[in-house]
C-alpha cells in the first residue's frame, strides 16, 4: 500500500489552528494579563509535572513572588517548601538562579532574545523557545514531547518520535512554523495542545482530532511503535528518586533542623539513603549541619 505524502505545512496548520481557537484550555499563563516572567515559571513547572498538578502551585507561587526580584530575594527554604510534591526540586533551585541572573544581568527584566534566554540558568532551548514565543509572540520552533509526537504521526507516518531529538526532527519542525510572529507563536500552542488533548500517547482520539484524514500514520493503519526497543522504562518505587522525594518531605515539613536519626528512619536501606542524603546535599538542596560534639550526631535542614 502506498503511503500517502506528507501533508503540507499550510494544509496542516489551518485546521490545527482552526481547533485551538475553539478548544484550547483557560490556562493562567495564557491569560491576557500573563507576563513574561509567569510564562517561564510555568515552561518550569510544567517540565515532567502535569498541568493539573502545576496550576494551583503557579497560582500560588505567583501571587508570593510575582516577579523575579521577588523570587532572587526569598529563602532558598521558603523556595523549596513552595514547590512542595512538584518533584525534581532541582528546578527550584535553578528558577531561583535564573531570576537572580535576571536581576543581575538584565534589571530584573526577562530578556526577548532567544540566546540571551539560554544564557540564564536552568533554560535551555525549549524553554527558550517556548518563552520567546509564549510570552512574547515571536517566531521560534517549540519543540516538546506534544509537538513531536503529533509531527511524528501527522507528517512521518510513525506512532512516536524517537526517544532523543535529532537535527532532521527540528529542521522538519521547522518547515511547518509560519513565517510571521504571530501565527507561528500560535502554531506552537495549537499544535502543543493538539498533542496534549488529542494526540496523546497512549491512547490517542483520533475521531475527535482535525487533521485525521491528513495524518500519516492513520493512514498507514496506525503501526507499532518502532522505536520501543530503544526506550528505557523505570518503576517509581525502590529509586532514588523516592528516597529524595521522602527525605526532603520530612524537611520541608519540620520546623527546625531534622536529627540524623529521623533521617535514618525514612527508608529501610541505609546504603541507599546514605547515597541519595549525599546526593542532595552536593545538589544544594539539603544542608548538613555538622555535630556539636563526637557525641552528637549531625542534623539536616532546608538551605536559608
Amino acid at each position: 500500500m502506498h503511503a500517502p505524502d506528507a501533508p503540507a505545512p499550510d494544509a496542516l496548520r489551518a485546521p490545527v489552528l482552526a481547533w485551538f481557537d475553539a478548544h484550547a484550555r483557560d490556562l493562567p499563563w495564557r491569560s491576557a494579563d500573563r507576563t513574561p516572567w509567569g510564562v517561564l515559571v510555568s515552561e518550569v513547572m510544567l517540565q515532567q509535572t502535569p498541568v493539573a498538578r502545576v496550576e494551583p502551585a503557579w497560582r500560588a507561587w505567583m501571587a508570593r513572588w510575582p516577579g523575579p526580584a521577588d523570587l532572587a530575594a526569598a529563602p532558598t527554604g521558603d523556595v523549596l517548601r513552595a514547590w512542595d510534591r512538584l518533584g525534581y526540586p532541582r528546578r527550584a533551585l535553578r528558577l531561583q538562579e535564573c531570576a537572580r541572573a535576571v536581576v543581575e544581568r538584565h534589571g530584573g527584566d526577562l530578556p526577548a532574545d532567544e540566546a540571551q534566554l539560554r544564557a540564564l540558568p536552568g533554560v535551555g532551548a525549549y524553554t527558550a523557545a517556548a518563552v520567546l514565543a509564549f510570552a512574547f509572540g515571536r517566531r521560534s520552533v517549540v519543540l516538546d514531547t506534544n509537538v513531536r509526537r503529533v509531527l511524528a504521526r501527522t507528517v512521518a507516518g510513525e506512532a512516536l518520535p524517537a526517544p532523543a531529538q535529532t537535527v532532521a526532527e527540528t529542521r522538519l519542525a521547522a518547515s511547518y512554523v509560519p513565517d510571521d510572529d504571530a501565527t507561528a507563536a500560535r502554531w506552537a500552542a495549537a499544535s502543543m495542545e493538539l498533542g496534549a488533548l488529542v494526540c496523546t500517547a497512549r491512547s490517542p482520539r483520533c475521531d475527535a482530532c482535525p487533521v485525521r484524514e491528513l495524518c500519516r500514520w492513520v493512514a498507514a493503519g496506525r503501526p507499532g511503535d518502532v522505536h520501543a526497543h530503544r526506550r528505557r522504562t523505570q518503576p517509581f518505587t525502590g529509586t532514588d528518586r523516592q528516597v529524595r522525594g521522602r527525605v526532603m518531605a520530612l524537611l520541608r515539613e519540620a520546623l527546625g533542623p531534622v536529627p540524623a536519626s529521623a533521617v535514618d528512619a525514612v527508608w529501610p536501606d541505609a546504603a541507599q539513603l546514605v547515597r541519595c542524603v549525599d546526593a542532595l546535599v552536593a545538589d544544594g538542596l539539603v544542608v548538613r549541619v555538622p555535630a556539636a560534639s563526637v557525641d552528637d550526631a549531625p542534623t539536616y535542614r532546608l538551605p536559608h
